[in-house]
């Protein structure tokens, strides 16, 4: 479903490449799916902790998630969409669901095509990382695409979103006015980081 060459079943390692193994086994001593609502599923996990006490962990667990940083030129390319969760209107990078069988650069390609009416040339992954792991099971890929090529766009049923374009020098300052999100603020850093903005 990823790009990440089988990460989930390797061992944690630290910043030298080390395994690092937890001082406790963290036995799961039970695991119930409580609900299931065909876009994520909720329930727990009933914990041997540290001290030999039992505790249930909550969580979500949610599909892949990709999240765009399409480069055009001196600008840099946004989705402005109404967020009903938050009740809010964001202007945010290009993002969807890594569906089925697709890499996290794949589902970066299509989303960015449906969502926007670009076709990249290419598209290479910044990261990919779990999310808010106090409480979700969800990994999200950060991807970079390049030389875009306009094209039809095919938005969802539920997909009520416009394009606009901002300078690079920008995306920055744009991408932390509120109402701010976490996967914007992420890519636009990231892409920085390593020098793509």
């Amino acid at each position: 479903m990823s790009d990440r060459d089988d990460a989930d079943d390797a061992p944690a390692t630290d910043g030298d490449g080390r395994t690092r193994e937890p001082a406790h086994e963290w036995r799961v001593v039970d695991s119930e799916t409580e609900y299931e609502t065909g876009w994520y599923d909720g329930g727990y996990d009933r914990v041997e902790q540290p001290d030999g006490s039992e505790k249930d962990y909550y969580w979500a667990e949610l599909p892949d998630a990709v999240v765009v940083v399409a480069r055009t030129g001196d600008e840099l390319v946004l989705v402005d969409q109404y967020r009903p969760v938050i009740r809010e209107q964001c202007l945010e990078l290009p993002a969807g669901i890594v569906e089925d069988g697709e890499s996290f650069t794949t589902a970066g390609a299509r989303e960015l095509r449906e969502e926007t009416g670009f076709d990249p040339a290419g598209v290479s992954l910044i990261e990919d990382f779990w999310c808010s792991t106090g409480v979700l099971r969800h990994r999200r890929g950060i991807v970079f695409a390049e030389g875009l090529e306009p094209v039809e766009r095919d938005l969802d049923g539920n997909e009520f979103l416009s394009v606009t374009t901002v300078p690079v020098d920008d995306a920055l300052d744009i991408a932390r006015r509120q109402p701010a999100n976490d996967a914007t603020i992420e890519g636009v850093l990231l892409a920085r980081e390593e020098g793509l903005l």
